[in-house]
């Protein structure tokens, strides 16, 4: 629609009419979009003459698309297909082969006596070596140990003393007594004080109240006792090598000997060192020992 020059113009487009109510806008269906109201002009504001011509709609700027980034496109981590082509979802399956036997618990350690602290009674007849054994033993211990040697104690006696040699009565029964409860007192103190301790002494079987049994109690039931007994040759031979009161005549060891003989049934460990030299004997004392730390024995 044309306008000639100079005509007024045409009143505006009422609500609800004109091409605007046909064609609704986008963000107000059916209806133009409302608009606050005008603000008056400023002072001295003339509005400009209105142009000549047929009214052409004033170009919209055109503006350009954004174009959008397109959506990362994330690629499947790649699937791992064994050999055997086995997969359950993407984890791949061993390979299938034999269930091998299950492992047996590995055995407990054999207790260590050279690293324990404990009582050694060793018991044998005069000539058995029990003193050399035990020296060697307890010097070569890897924690603190005592040798305690019951002639020696009973020779702490100087004036008075009752010599065994000169045969056994009650004068000598009562200074053995004595250095067994010395001997006694003196191994729980080292033990008290963690130092492990070794007695040697020639005790009988068939006098229980004055050998075994009173070393259990001077000592305590902890003690471990092994008799060292070799042949009569081989004893005959050692206390020969002896010298003085030490010494004894051989009808004396012979008898001492036969006396010992009844330790073997008797429950407690057994050494013939008769072809063993003293570092033998006392790697062989150490096994004795493991197993009496093991299965302590009844006696």
């Amino acid at each position: 629609m044309q306008h000639a020059v100079g005509s007024p113009l045409p009143p505006p487009h009422q609500p609800g009419q004109g091409p605007a109510a046909q064609h609704p806008g986008p963000h107000q269906p059916g209806g133009t979009p409302r608009r606050g109201p005008v603000p008056p002009p400023p002072p001295g504001f003339t509005a400009p003459p209105p142009p000549s011509g047929p009214l052409r709609p004033a170009p919209q700027p055109s503006v350009a698309p954004v174009p959008h980034p397109p959506a990362p496109q994330h690629s499947p981590p790649p699937r791992h297909v064994p050999a055997s082509g086995d997969v359950t979802g993407q984890v791949p399956l061993p390979p299938g082969g034999p269930v091998g036997m299950p492992s047996a618990p590995p055995a407990p350690a054999a207790p260590d006596p050279t690293a324990t602290t404990l009582a050694v009674l060793l018991i044998g007849p005069a000539g058995a070596g029990k003193t050399s054994v035990a020296k060697f033993w307890a010097d070569h211990r890897r924690v603190p140990t005592a040798h305690i040697s019951l002639d020696d104690v009973r020779e702490w006696v100087r004036s008075g003393f009752a010599d065994p040699q000169s045969g056994w009565n009650d004068h000598s029964e009562a200074q053995y007594r004595l250095a067994r409860r010395t001997c006694g007192f003196a191994a729980r103190n080292f033990l008290a004080n963690g130092i492990s301790c070794i007695l040697d002494d020639a005790i009988f079987p068939d006098r229980p109240a004055v050998g075994l049994g009173g070393w259990k109690r001077h000592v305590g039931p902890g003690l471990l006792p092994v008799v060292l007994l070799p042949g009569l040759e081989v004893v005959l031979e050692r206390n020969a090598e002896r010298s003085g009161n030490r010494r004894l005549a051989d009808e004396e060891v012979a008898r001492i000997h036969g006396r010992m003989a009844g330790w073997y049934g008797s429950g407690l460990p057994i050494i013939d060192n008769s072809q063993f030299d003293v570092p033998t004997t006392a790697r062989i004392l150490d096994d004795v020992l493991a197993r009496a730390i093991a299965s302590p024995p009844s006696w």
